[in-house]
C-alpha cells in the first residue's frame, strides 16, 4: 500500500514559473523524501525554514513519521518567488512486540544511562555538519539482502514496555554478511560498541541526508572515508541490543528520520 500511494500520488514534478526553474520528484508521505531542483542562486524555504541548496541548486525536503498535511514551498529567485503546496499523505503504522530482551537493555541502570548519554552526544556532534555536495545523486540501493524483520515508523513494545517508534529498517541475515553503502558520501562516525547500537557506522551523504549502520559485527570503514555507493562498510551482527543477527539501517534528513523502503523502493530478490 506504501508504493502504490507514493507511485500514483506522490511522485510527480513541478515546471517553471516565470523565471524561476523548479523541479521536484519524490515522496510526499509521512517518512518520504522529495528531491528539488532550482537555480543555485536561489534561497529555499519550507514552511518558512531554511533548505540548504547545493553550488548546482539540489535540495532535498524530507517528512517525519507524523507530518501529514500541507507543507509550503518557496523557492526565491531575484525578486521571483515561486510557491508550491506538498500535500503530504497520512500513513498507518504497525504495532511491534519484542519480548526476551536482556532487562537491563530495556531498563538500563544508571551507569547505562551515563553512558549512553555520553554515545548519545557523540553522534549528535558527528551530525553537527553535513557535506554540501549532494553525493546521493549516485543513486540508492539495498545495503543487505534478506527478510525484513523491522519496518520504520512502528510502535515498539519492549519486553511489554511501550518505547518510542522504530525509525529504521531491519534485515535478518547470517552474521559476517556484507552490509554496503546506500548510496555514496563521507563516513561521519564509526564506533566499535554503543551500549543500544553496538559497532556503528554512519554515512553522510550531504545536504544533511544521513545514514546509519548499527548491529554490526565488524566495521571496515574508518572516519571521514569516502564510500561509493556499494561499497562494503561492514558486516552484518548481533552487537548491542539485539536478539539476533541482523541489520538495522536509518535514514534521517537534518533531524527527520525518513522510511528506508519508501527511499530504496522494494528488495531485489
Amino acid at each position: 500500500m506504501i508504493r502504490l500511494i507514493a507511485l500514483v500520488i506522490c511522485l510527480w514534478s513541478f515546471g517553471a514559473d516565470a523565471n524561476v526553474p523548479l523541479s521536484l520528484d519524490g515522496h510526499a508521505v509521512e517518512g518520504g523524501l522529495m528531491f528539488g531542483k532550482t537555480d543555485a542562486q536561489a534561497r529555499v524555504t519550507l514552511d518558512k525554514k531554511s533548505v540548504l541548496v547545493s553550488k548546482e541548486g539540489h535540495f532535498l525536503i524530507g517528512f517525519g513519521r507524523d507530518s501529514a498535511g500541507i507543507k509550503n514551498l518557496e523557492v526565491a529567485l531575484r525578486n521571483e518567488i515561486v510557491r508550491r503546496e506538498i500535500n503530504v499523505v497520512d500513513r498507518d503504522f504497525k504495532i511491534e512486540r519484542i519480548n526476551g530482551l536482556p532487562g537491563k537493555k530495556v531498563t538500563p541502570d544508571p551507569k547505562a544511562i551515563a553512558r549512553i548519554a555520553k554515545e548519545k552526544a557523540q553522534i549528535t556532534d558527528a551530525k553537527r555538519a553535513s557535506d554540501s555536495t549532494p553525493h546521493y545523486l549516485s543513486g540508492f540501493g539495498w545495503p543487505v539482502i534478506g527478510r525484513l524483520s523491522g519496518v520504520y515508523g512502528s510502535q515498539r513494545v519492549l519486553n511489554g514496555k511501550p518505547r518510542r517508534p522504530h525509525y529504521g529498517t531491519d534485515v535478518a541475515a547470517p552474521t559476517g554478511s556484507p552490509v554496503r553503502a546506500i548510496a555514496a558520501g563521507r563516513v561521519a562516525f564509526v564506533h566499535s560498541g554503543m551500549f543500544f547500537n553496538g559497532k556503528t557506522v554512519l554515512i553522510d551523504h550531504g545536504l544533511g541526508l544521513r545514514s546509519v549502520y548499527i548491529h554490526l559485527s565488524d566495521a571496515k570503514v574508518t572516519k571521514d572515508a569516502y564510500v561509493a555507493a556499494g561499497d562494503v562498510i561492514g558486516a552484518v551482527g548481533a552487537t548491542g541490543r539485539a536478539t539476533g543477527p541482523h541489520l538495522h539501517f536509518g535514514v534521517t534528513h537534518n533531524a527527520t528520520p525518513i522510511d528506508p523502503e519508501v527511499l530504496l523502493g522494494e528488495m531485489p530478490r
